[in-house]
């Protein structure tokens, strides 16, 4: 989130995004009016938005172009730019619309040479009698990958504690790596457990240290969702006018994300932090 915020701030448009799955950060780069192309698994906010608001409302007004894979497709296709090749087979979407829907026609595909020159290719599997059909997905190089870890050296290794979901593998695959993190932690401590070390230092091109950088969203052991927050934005998100008013005011206004911390005050971001043994604010039900 904190790398979202600058990148508001800062005002780089025509974003070509390629996610995995997206949430916050990308509800609030394509409100903002920076983002051109998205190509994606889905666009939710969890329980607080089966499908972000700013993302559906451009997705149906045609401000942005979307084209969806499968969330194991979309896996596919970092781990194949991370191995340097340039499709990898699936079965995944097969009986589905996946393949039929294309969101990208010939025309924009042309125009832009970072996009596949084909979403996918169906084809029988070469190597067997029986044969039956292969979903082949390209791969995807993304210029820059932005990520949030718990923790991080300054020389460059990260550590993911948790879910990793596709993170090694869109790290892999990117020309440049930025990493936040909520803690940066000495090389020699890293060193001592490295088959918990999600990313190489070699991969690694900036480092920044950003306690609560990932918040609203949550941060496994070290805070959890920020309920209010998000079932607030909901609300505000499907206005135009309430939505710039939310922008300016969290996002433009701060001078850093630091600033927009503030905003919400240390009482409020320390009743989020997480419980001792359950990685996440305890809730308890009666």
């Amino acid at each position: 989130m904190a790398l979202a915020h600058e990148i508001i701030r800062q005002g780089i448009d025509r974003l070509h995004i390629v996610m995995h799955s997206g949430g916050q950060a990308l509800d609030l780069l394509i409100g903002a009016g920076l983002v051109e192309l998205v190509e994606i698994a889905y666009g939710a906010n969890g329980r607080f938005a089966s499908t972000c608001t700013r993302f559906r409302k451009a997705a149906e007004n045609g401000s942005i172009k979307v084209e969806d894979y499968s969330n194991y497709q979309m896996t596919l296709r970092f781990m194949a730019g991370a191995m340097g090749v340039p499709f990898l087979p699936t079965f995944s979407s097969l009986g589905t619309d996946i393949l039929e829907r294309w969101g990208f026609d010939h025309e924009l595909r042309t125009q832009h040479p970072s996009l596949p020159k084909m979403k996918l290719v169906v084809t029988d599997d070469p190597f067997s009698s029986v044969g039956g059909p292969l979903v082949l997905v390209p791969a995807v190089n993304p210029d820059v990958c932005l990520l949030h870890a718990q923790k991080a050296s300054a020389e460059g290794t990260v550590r993911v504690e948790g879910l990793t979901f596709a993170d090694a593998e869109q790290a892999r695959a990117s020309r440049a790596v930025i990493v936040t993190c909520e803690d940066v932690v000495p090389d020699e401590e890293l060193r001592k457990e490295p088959w918990h070390n999600t990313i190489p230092s070699v991969l690694v091109d900036a480092v920044i240290h950003q306690p609560y950088g990932a918040h609203p969203t949550a941060c496994y052991l070290h805070y959890d969702y920020d309920d209010r927050h998000l079932l607030e934005y909901d609300k505000i998100a499907a206005d135009d006018l309430a939505f710039k008013e939310y922008l300016t005011k969290y996002v433009l206004s701060p001078g850093s994300f630091n600033d927009y911390l503030g905003i919400l005050g240390n009482d409020r971001l320390g009743k989020l932090r997480a419980s001792p043994g359950f990685g996440f604010h305890r809730r308890d039900v009666a």
